[in-house]
């Protein structure tokens, strides 16, 4: 019945500091249209942004920065996402670690976003 993801909400304290990290450190691209969330574009996905007090209708039942943990898949191999975030002083949590995703056997780093969310970026074994 369900195909994937297409998008999902991130609650946060600062709309610029979100789009500026996730621009800087993962290469999303930012799209802002009028009366519409702004919008974090990758792969074939996206991730709205509220800022908190600022969300649009409808919305989580208590929508909270900081309150994300989600997975993200590598386009690239990992050893290029740790060095994107070493070269932007994003400190890894955990990881490089072996770790089982929906298509099966990953390698992951965790690392925080400005508001404290837990990032995981997944490379699969090809």
């Amino acid at each position: 019945m369900i195909a994937g993801i297409d998008h999902f909400v991130l609650t946060v304290g600062s709309v610029e500091d979100t789009c500026a990290f996730y621009q800087r450190v993962l290469g999303f691209k930012r799209l802002d249209e009028p009366g519409r969330p702004t919008a974090l574009l990758f792969g074939t996905q996206k991730i709205n942004v509220h800022e908190a007090g600022h969300t649009f209708e409808p919305k989580a039942k208590a929508p909270t920065p900081g309150s994300a943990d989600f997975c993200l898949v590598a386009a690239r191999p990992l050893a290029e996402i740790c060095a994107s975030l070493a070269a932007n002083g994003v400190a890894i949590e955990v990881g490089p670690v072996e770790r089982i995703g929906a298509r099966g056997p990953m390698m992951s780093v965790y690392f925080r976003d400005p508001d404290g969310n837990l990032v995981e970026i997944s490379w699969y074994n090809r």
